[in-house]
């Protein structure tokens, strides 16, 4: 697997975690417990840093950036990611914040200074433009986003669920190792 140091700053991968050996994890990047990387992921915490919560997934393809530090964003912006959440395969999150029980459907991009709040779905090829607020307990689809509705008691079970699933496959493929 390629975890590589940047500037002598080396990834920090929490316990009972799986990164795949073809993922590229470079730099200030923190990867919390029973959380997962999967093939061909790109995260680059060079510029500023990526913290990604316990319980969460980041599936195949996908690219995690940060934004550096500028004189319009003086702390530039990291990319914070939180507890049980789902990055579906070849999703895009550039300095971007996430809360806990999210789903990122698959292809979707995620831009600057956006924070999406707790418990929330962002559609498969959705385009969440910079500076947005997604609030809690909604779905969002199409490109540019809109809010589309309100969750389902089903889909707000789902989140925790999903993240779930992917901590008892990450466990199956630690047993490989």
């Amino acid at each position: 697997m390629a975890i590589r140091s940047y500037k002598g700053i080396q990834p920090k991968i929490g316990i009972n975690t799986y990164v795949d050996e073809s993922a590229v994890v470079v730099g200030e990047l923190y990867l919390g417990k029973d959380s997962s990387i999967w093939p061909c992921v790109a995260a680059r915490g060079d510029v500023n840093y990526i913290q990604i919560g316990e319980r969460t997934n980041i599936q195949d393809g996908s690219v995690l950036h940060v934004t550096r530090k500028s004189e319009s964003a003086p702390e530039g912006y990291p990319l914070i990611i939180g507890n049980d959440v789902t990055i579906g395969h070849k999703a895009m999150l550039h300095g971007c914040t996430l809360g806990n029980r999210i789903l990122v459907g698959m292809g979707a991009i995620i831009m600057d200074n956006t924070i999406v709040e707790d418990d929330v779905i962002i559609g498969g090829g959705a385009l969440v433009p910079p500076n947005k607020k997604l609030e809690s307990g909604y779905l969002y689809v199409g490109s540019p986003v809109k809010q589309a509705r309100a969750l389902t008691e089903q889909e707000h079970a789902f989140l925790k669920i999903s993240a779930d699933n992917y901590v008892h496959l990450k466990d199956e493929y630690l047993e490989d190792l």
